[in-house]
């Protein structure tokens, strides 16, 4: 048989015919591959036409990428700082930040430092600063904020809001969706960063013109104005620097460390005690076992009031104005000290039981005890008592004269709070609300009827009362045992201090109730609380016998002669021009 050598192809682009598919028969001789043994011979045209279909076929495969066809090529980005607003709801996206302009999903969980740091009060003012100086650089006038009362669209035009300037719409994503919403109420997916940046060949403002490379000039001729933007120095706009250099309040710092520390031994701990008292003549009281010590802050000296036999000091308590101090005993005995002499004045009964809660009215002095009795007492009268008071169902110990509006706090520990007008034997108001025992009670001098109590262990919490309505304005909880308040005299904050578990003291501002300093020494529960007559300076007492002097407050504005509340306040009134 005749072989016929059929040209090798050897690329689609050279226009050869292929090579022929050789096999070998069953009888041993070869024959075409592009028929069977006995048929026809291959026909030139067909062979010619088929040749032309392949080399059109691999110029086509020429032409397509090696990669598999993806999704349509997104915008070629560069590193050029150049914002592109193409696309973006910039309003929802700038909603979308938090409030000090940090990512709503950061990458760590950072530690947060407590308010009354002072290091974090600066942090948090420079960062307030930095994003209200971002905000005007970006956006001049037309700041947006975080629920900006203009983001209702205008139904009539869906394709763009204008918002101030109407030369600059926002301009959502060019693939409308085929929902009926307005496209400026379905913007692009807003991410962390407020702004895109591409390359400048691909950048054009809203009305499709080249962002300008050059400051335009004014139409009117140059600029004179020796404080515009084009003559500065400065980084920023006139109006950033002003705010920039605008004085500021520094935040208040609070020493974290008691500026003097005394030794106090056999100071009881005692949580239904009273024994430490600061005294308008700048004297401090203070009960140790069954003797009354007084520490002059003046000359810094010790000296020794008393010393009872056979009973123990319970209650110390110092008149608004004077010397006299009275003394509640173990025994149920209330005794009056003329501190300047030395010299017991009156023994008054009455109390079946410890006296553990003592508070003055002027010339009236109450009394509190664990037989759970209330009374008050005349000293100027040779009465026992002028009034006895029932209501409570266990011990009393808080007591508290609200000297401006005549009315009288007290507590005990049945986890009752009363309110008694002036001295009348019937409470005003009955509050249940607390879960542990209620000795911690405070009367704000900066507000009618505001009342502040405190509750043991099992409550933890501070509660403000307004005694004319007889509601509870607000709460917090402290976490911990609250055993004293005590409100500022010269400004509008508290101070707490705490037993269990974390024996700490603590100033808070009020009416936020953020923490202004949390100081910390004690290793007992933090018991006894007293203020200095400049309302300064603070002294705790604890179960490690130990009394802590702490700077806590600023000085008035106005130093009056007169004493705490109404005269103080009426003394700013005293000069006559």
């Amino acid at each position: 048989m005749e072989n016929s050598h059929t040209p090798t192809l050897a690329s689609p682009d050279i226009e050869t015919p292929p090579p022929a598919t050789k096999r070998t028969s069953t009888n041993g001789h070869i024959t075409n591959g592009a028929g069977r043994a006995g048929s026809e011979p291959v026909d030139p045209t067909a062979l010619s036409k088929a040749l032309k279909d392949m080399e059109d076929v691999g110029r086509v495969r020429q032409r397509t990428p090696g990669a598999s066809p993806s999704r349509k090529r997104q915008r070629v980005y560069g590193d050029r700082f150049i914002p592109n607003r193409e696309g973006q709801d910039l309003q929802a996206s700038f909603s979308l930040l938090h409030d000090d302009a940090s990512p709503a999903t950061p990458l760590k969980a950072k530690k947060r430092t407590p308010h009354g740091e002072l290091h974090f009060q600066k942090t948090e003012e420079a960062n307030r600063t930095f994003s209200t100086l971002l905000r005007s650089e970006l956006f001049d006038t037309t700041i947006p904020q975080p629920t900006p009362p203009s983001l209702s669209p205008d139904l009539t035009s869906p394709h763009s809001t204008t918002i101030n300037d109407p030369s600059r719409s926002r301009t959502p994503p060019t693939n409308f969706s085929s929902s009926s919403l307005p496209a400026s109420l379905t913007p692009s997916t807003p991410h962390k960063n407020l702004f895109t940046y591409m390359s400048p060949r691909h950048h054009t403002n809203i009305s499709g013109h080249p962002t300008p490379s050059r400051t335009p000039q004014s139409r009117h001729g140059p600029n004179l104005n020796a404080r515009s933007d084009l003559y500065s120095l400065s980084p920023v706009r006139f109006d950033s620097q002003r705010l920039l250099l605008s004085p500021r309040k520094a935040p208040r710092a609070v020493s974290k460390v008691p500026f003097k520390v005394l030794d106090a031994p056999d100071l009881a701990d005692d949580f239904y005690l009273n024994l430490v008292d600061w005294g308008g003549s700048n004297i401090l009281g203070v009960g140790l076992g069954s003797c009354v010590y007084m520490w002059n802050s003046t000359s810094g000296r010790v000296t020794k009031l008393c010393e009872l036999q056979d009973d123990i000091v319970t209650s110390v308590s110092w008149i608004q104005r004077g010397t006299h101090v009275s003394i509640g005993t173990n025994k149920g005995l209330v005794q009056i000290w003329d501190a300047e002499k030395q010299r017991r004045l009156r023994t008054m009964t009455g109390h079946t039981a410890r006296v553990g809660a003592l508070a003055w009215n002027d010339h009236i002095l109450t009394s509190g005890s664990r037989d759970r009795l209330i009374f008050h007492r005349d000293v100027r009268q040779p009465d026992q008592y002028l009034r006895k008071l029932v209501g409570h169902k266990q011990e009393v110990c808080g007591l508290r004269w609200n000297t401006e509006d005549g009315q009288l706090a007290s507590g005990g520990n049945d986890n009752k709070l009363m309110v008694w007008d002036k001295l009348s034997g019937t409470p005003l108001w009955k509050f249940s609300e607390h879960t542990a025992a209620v000795k911690a009670i405070a009367w704000s001098p900066h507000q009618h009827n505001l009342l502040a109590s405190g509750g043991g262990t099992a409550d933890r919490r501070i509660k403000f009362w307004n005694t004319s309505t007889g509601t509870c304005i607000q709460e917090l909880d402290t976490g911990s045992q609250v055993c004293n308040l005590a409100w500022s005299k010269n400004s509008n904050e508290l101070v707490s201090t705490h037993g269990y578990s974390q024996n700490q003291i603590v100033v808070w501002k009020y009416p936020s109730m953020t923490q202004v300093a949390s100081l910390t020494g004690h290793t007992y529960r933090v018991l006894y609380l007293a203020m200095s007559p400049d309302g300064q300076t603070v002294v705790t007492g604890a179960g490690d016998e130990t009394l802590r002097f702490w700077k806590c407050f600023g000085k008035k504005e106005r130093d009056g002669v007169g004493g705490e509340g109404a005269g103080a306040r009426m003394e700013r009134w005293g000069v006559i021009r």
